[in-house]
């Protein structure tokens, strides 16, 4: 986490890997604009963290920044949260209410799960975008509003197209700058800080002190896949805050099952999940002449081998990632014998 970063309140975001600081250089860029901007990744990546940078990094930071999650309010209420209702308008309207976009004018109103919102609805949202006018439910009166779009989905907006679940137009109109958030395994040198962000700030609220975390434990999460991405890793990091025990977190901590690592190691290489039958077999064929030192030294070598590749052999950048020493890791080249190889991550036997 830099200097400016925290000076600008943008303390909730890691950005230590090269594609994340990438995507934050588009998000500057943007947030110069009122350009909608349409954030695509998988559940629990951190869109709306991103979001809210397009809304700090902006001429509107000093208004509201409004969240409206599509999937999580009922069809019914929707409209009315959106663009609010007078008293009377339906049973229970007893009085008049604000709509989220009143609320976030001037600002920025954030749609997260966008490619949940019912058709009726997208075509009152496109004109919003377009006209910049609504009514409330229930009146004849026009607003008019001033605010930045921000949309983020995990699903596939094109193939909903297609298959005449969202509005082309509308997609048009949100998808002006599309910004891809990848997986967290897709971006492992974030996961050691990360983790230690987490670690801080949940011994703060639990009100415990750890050193940090053991060497098992941080291979661990290099190694598993975090299907949950960032939201898996936080929550798996408070829950080892709670029962951690000694000065370190510990493997045991994590509770990440032995099953769900993506990885299976042999000769110093690491295969992907896909190869484990052939992998199991291959190492049943030559456990007469493996012992438990081999067996780490071929792990090592594979997951280092694999960080250099992803970094260009460049030996800063990669000691970067595995969070040790340039001449430590000069070291463990020369101790395992490591050479520059061609060959990928996921190569098959």
């Amino acid at each position: 986490m830099d200097e400016k970063n925290a000076e600008h309140g943008y303390h909730t975001l890691i950005a230590k890997s090269p594609v994340i600081r990438e995507i934050l250089d588009i998000i500057e860029k943007a947030a110069k604009t009122d350009l909608s901007v349409l954030l695509l990744g998988e559940s629990g990546v951190g869109k709306e963290l991103f979001a809210e940078q397009v809304h700090l990094r902006s001429k509107r930071k000093n208004s509201p920044f409004v969240r409206v999650n599509c999937a999580a309010i009922p069809e019914g209420l929707l409209e009315s949260e959106l663009f609010g209702h007078i008293k009377g308008a339906f049973t229970n309207a007893i009085s008049k209410r604000q709509g989220r976009f009143e609320i976030a004018d001037g600002g920025t109103i954030f749609f997260d799960e966008i490619g949940d919102l019912p058709l009726p609805l997208q075509a009152k949202l496109l004109r919003v975008i377009q006209e910049k006018k609504f009514e409330k439910v229930g009146s004849d009166d026009t607003i008019t509003v001033d605010v930045r779009i921000v949309a983020a989905t995990n699903k596939d907006l094109e193939k909903q197209v297609q298959n005449g679940l969202f509005r082309e137009d509308l997609y048009y109109r949100l998808n002006v700058i599309p910004v891809n958030i990848p997986p967290l395994r897709k971006r492992r040198e974030d996961i050691a800080e990360l983790a230690h962000f987490f670690l801080k700030s949940f011994m703060k609220k639990n009100k415990k002190h750890f050193e940090g975390f053991s060497e098992d434990a941080l291979e661990a999460m290099l190694l598993y896949s975090w299907p949950g991405n960032v939201r898996e890793l936080q929550n798996c990091i408070e829950r080892a805050c709670v029962t951690g025990k000694d000065k370190l977190i510990k493997i045991e901590n994590l509770m990440i099952k032995p099953s769900s690592q993506p990885q299976f190691i042999d000769n110093g290489l690491i295969y992907s999940f896909e190869d484990q039958k052939t992998v199991k077999g291959k190492l049943k064929e030559n456990s007469a002449n493996r012992n438990l030192k081999t067996a780490v030294n071929a792990f090592k070598a594979g997951f280092i081998r694999k960080v250099l590749d992803e970094n260009n052999w460049n030996q800063t950048d990669a000691s970067r990632v595995l969070a040790i020493q340039r001449t430590y890791l000069s070291r463990l080249i020369k101790e395992l014998k490591i050479e520059h190889s061609s060959l990928q991550f996921n190569q098959k036997e």
